[in-house]
């Protein structure tokens, strides 16, 4: 690393300030120190704004809660503005390992680049949360540097030339397949390197779920971001609007029946709920909030067969063909 390049650490942060301190504290322990740290601040309402407010080593962006997509974009969009060569991304739930950004940092590669930690469970801190191959254990990864895979706002170090090259995440996408997409964007719209240092550790939350178990409709909101933002998600991956149509699809047709077949409760409600998220996809609507969600969830899509049929049909009617009438 040249002496010149100026490193930020930024961190997206809501409501959850114990996690961040537990994040804060693991940068302040890095053996190779950032030149300054970043919170964005998406809205929080426990004690994070006032804690944040305390700190005189880090600097803290508020701004409107727009998900982890619209802090990531914030954040990276500021680092490149005040001239910071690497910004080392991370969420408030993880920590990275006291020597992980060093290890980053020794890596001699060619710029841009996308420079990833190794992602490791927090809680047993030997399961692999993800990689290409699925979920890996620690003892088995022999490999220095593993090319290709990376988690670009779990303990990633990204280039400034890389948000020259391929922009800021989606804000559009809100949470639940942003940092996927912001990947597939990176690495095969352009063409940029990413790689993963398996000898530098991030400490994160397994992120275990599988939609073929039961799941409940009132506390699974952002199961709609899932559903609507693969299609940005694909798109990205294939670099083919039609290609990434006819993949979505099939990822509708797999998930539909995954709730037809395995679901026990609400099926109906689930249906309608998915639907809803698909057709905002197809037709471009990313306007849904996270509370008008929580209200459709609570208002529509637990009511009766009958009604939610309406509805769902109506609205997808109305988004295809008179848009300026459909809900939000």
């Amino acid at each position: 690393m040249k002496t010149m390049e100026r490193i930020l650490a930024l961190v997206v942060s809501h409501n959850r300030h114990q996690s961040l301190v537990e994040c804060i504290e693991a940068i302040r322990r890095q053996t190779v120190q950032p030149e300054a740290i970043l919170v964005v601040n998406n809205d929080s309402a426990d004690y994070t704004s006032v804690w944040l407010d305390q700190q005189e080593d880090i600097i803290h962006l508020y701004q409107k809660n727009t998900g982890s997509a619209g802090g990531f974009a914030a954040g990276l969009e500021w680092a490149h503005k005040y001239g910071f060569t690497w910004i080392w991304c991370m969420d408030d739930d993880g920590y990275a390992k006291e020597d992980a950004l060093e290890k980053l940092l020794s890596q001699r590669l060619t710029q841009p680049i996308l420079i990833n930690s190794l992602v490791v469970n927090k809680d047993d801190k030997q399961t692999l949360v993800w990689n290409t191959n699925g979920y890996t254990k620690l003892d088995d990864i022999n490999e220095e540097v593993l090319d290709g895979i990376a988690h670009p706002f779990n303990g990633s170090l990204i280039h400034r030339k890389v948000v020259e090259i391929a922009g800021l995440p989606n804000r559009n996408l809100f949470c639940r397949g942003d940092e996927a997409e912001y990947f597939y964007r990176i690495t095969r719209r352009h063409r940029i390197k990413a790689v993963t240092v398996t000898s530098s550790i991030y400490y994160h939350p397994s992120k275990k779920f599988s939609y073929s178990k039961e799941w409940k409709l009132d506390t699974s909101w952002s199961t709609y971001y899932h559903v609507r933002n693969q299609l940005a998600i694909l798109t990205s991956k294939y670099n083919n609007r039609i290609l990434a149509f006819f993949a979505y699809l099939l990822f509708m047709m797999r998930f539909t029946t995954g709730i037809i077949r395995q679901q026990r409760t609400q099926r109906a409600g689930k249906l309608a709920f998915v639907f809803r998220a698909s057709t905002d996809a197809l037709v471009g609507n990313y306007a849904v909030t996270p509370q008008t969600i929580i209200h459709k969830i609570k208002n529509q899509y637990t009511a009766p067969v009958k009604n939610m049929l309406i509805v769902s049909c109506k609205n997808a009617l109305s988004a295809w063909f008179l848009p300026e009438m459909a809900e939000a």
